[in-house]
């Protein structure tokens, strides 16, 4: 037993000796600590709108058909005053342009869901709308304006006149609610229509008797050698004044940079070229 014991006490004494002689943990070894402040700062890069859209290489831009802003030539291809100005807005930001043609009732939800980056189609800012989209500084005036036939020009001289038509409007549009806001075209038959183009339509087609609309798009679509000569715009009948911007996601820091690109196209005078191609006015002119 002694010797047992005198064994087992050696065995003891020699681990010991080697765990004296083992080297200790070098003290920095740990490296979770020295990365910690790396990983704080990445939310700061996913919160940028603007880096989101460099890093995806292109702008991906809502619109709908809406002349002179964004539509198709007889070539079909897509051109106008917004599809210009975005195209050379992207050339300065370093990406490509992408259009999708959107239901513009739902634009807001394409927004949100990052199906666009962006509303870029003569969108007007609101303050309805700035509690819910970020936008850039307005570029263009517009307003609202009462198209009829030219053949009912005595007929209706002004909204009091009016307010027994039957008028349309593109449903969700600044138009619609300049009808209902108005005391006169308030009391009118109206009826809403999917797009502005379809509300000239049932002008020209006798089945709506005036339309409201954008005057930008009025100015470039109606009259003398237009697809719609047989239109005129009502002279004293101009409602809702309104300003477009560009509408990004709530906080997008993109909206700066579109401000900050679109200050230099304007100094380098190849908006005003744009505007001038188009017979818009900006809003800096």
């Amino acid at each position: 037993m002694k010797k047992i014991a005198a064994l087992l006490m050696a065995t003891l004494m020699l681990a010991l000796a080697f765990t004296g002689c083992a080297k200790p943990a070098e003290a920095d070894t740990p490296v979770a600590e020295d990365v910690t402040p790396e990983l704080d700062a990445a939310p700061a890069v996913e919160d940028s709108d603007l880096a989101y859209i460099t890093g995806n290489g292109k702008m991906v831009i809502g619109i709908t058909e809406y002349a002179p802003m964004n539509y198709y030539d007889d070539a079909g291809k897509l051109i106008g005053f917004d599809t210009e100005y975005a195209e050379a807005v992207c050339a300065k930001l370093g990406v490509t342009p992408e259009f999708v043609v959107i239901n513009w009732d739902t634009k807001e939800m394409e927004l949100d869901a990052k199906n666009i980056d962006c509303i870029w189609n003569g969108f007007t800012i609101t303050e309805e709308r700035k509690e819910a989209l970020e936008f850039t500084d307005p570029y263009v005036k517009n307003m609202q304006v009462v198209v009829i036939k030219a053949d009912n020009a005595a007929t209706y001289v002004d909204t009091a006149s009016l307010s027994g038509a039957n008028l349309v409007a593109e449903m969700g549009s600044t138009g619609e609610s300049s009808i209902a806001d108005d005391e006169n075209l308030s009391q009118a038959n109206y009826v809403g229509v999917s797009k502005q183009t379809d509300a000239l339509l049932e002008v020209k087609a006798g089945t709506a008797d005036a339309a409201v609309i954008d005057y930008v798009m009025a100015k470039a679509m109606v009259g003398e050698g237009t697809d719609y000569a047989d239109l005129m715009i009502v002279d004293g009948a101009e409602l809702a004044y309104e300003e477009y911007g560009v509408g990004f996601r709530k906080g997008s820091d993109a909206a700066a940079a579109v401000n900050e690109a679109t200050a230099a196209l304007i100094a380098e005078g190849t908006l005003p070229e744009i505007a001038a191609k188009y017979g818009l006015a900006l809003m800096a002119e």
